[in-house]
């Protein structure tokens, strides 16, 4: 028996990168689970490979009807809903003196109206099915301050202080919040910025030094998932390589 076996689980942002990874990895612990995403043509190839405990649906997180629609289907095809990872997020940079108010408000709309939509629209299906776990993305940039990050770190602390929230609401009916903070990790997200950054630079002065791969992630997101984590609920729950701990410095004496 998989550690998530009878669960029913809507995973957003799946299409690609962590979400697709968390996705199949759910599928593999006996989860049925909701691919969801925009991008329509990739969501519907990680649904179809992962075979029939997977279906795909379209979903912009921004739009509060889609969401009920989804939950709604959710439970008339498998009878329930017991998971949701708020995990769709894009990424833009631009410090406070660069970023447009149109492009703080798109992200705004994605990483943080997205993950409060998500939350309100699953809450009474899960109280209906006896209970819950909602696993909200965030970031390292929710832990630290960043500079050229304004607009995504400031939604990602809104997603940590919502997440905390939440758990004060839901816990007594049954449903558990938790986040899941990574670092910098090898997807499309980063991949777009890969020309702009000399990645194996910044992150090889992490203690683990390189970037994440998304299953690493996926990992801890199917723990909090899962039973396993039945007394985590308001929690951080941070995979970053260290990068919060402290970077090596290559200066001093000492070091290896």
């Amino acid at each position: 028996m998989g550690k998530l076996s009878g669960k029913v689980a809507i995973v957003t942002g799946s299409a690609q990168g962590h979400g697709e990874s968390a996705a199949r990895l759910f599928a593999e612990e006996g989860a049925r689970v909701v691919v969801s995403d925009v991008v329509d043509d990739l969501g519907e190839r990680v649904a179809a490979t992962i075979g029939d405990a997977a279906v795909y649906r379209h979903l912009d997180v921004s739009d509060e009807g889609a969401w009920q629609r989804v939950v709604d289907d959710t439970v008339a095809r498998w009878g329930g809903l017991h998971v949701l990872v708020n995990n769709a997020g894009i990424l833009e940079f631009g410090g406070l003196l660069d970023i447009s108010a149109d492009d703080y408000l798109r992200m705004v709309r994605v990483n943080q109206l997205g993950v409060f939509l998500g939350m309100r629209a699953v809450a009474p299906a899960m109280m209906a099915s006896g209970g819950g776990s909602i696993v909200n993305i965030a970031s390292v940039d929710a832990l630290r301050g960043l500079n050229g990050v304004f607009a995504y770190s400031s939604t990602k602390w809104a997603v940590r202080g919502m997440s905390r929230c939440a758990a004060m609401e839901l816990g007594h009916r049954g449903i558990r919040v938790n986040v899941v903070h990574p670092g910098g990790m090898d997807s499309p997200m980063n991949a777009d910025h890969k020309d702009d950054f000399d990645l194996d630079r910044i992150f090889g002065v992490l203690p683990v030094p390189r970037l994440a791969q998304p299953d690493e992630i996926a990992r801890l997101t199917a723990f909090l998932a899962s039973d396993d984590s039945s007394y985590c609920t308001g929690g951080d729950f941070v995979a970053d390589g260290g990068w919060t701990a402290g970077v090596r410095e290559q200066n001093l004496p000492g070091l290896y």
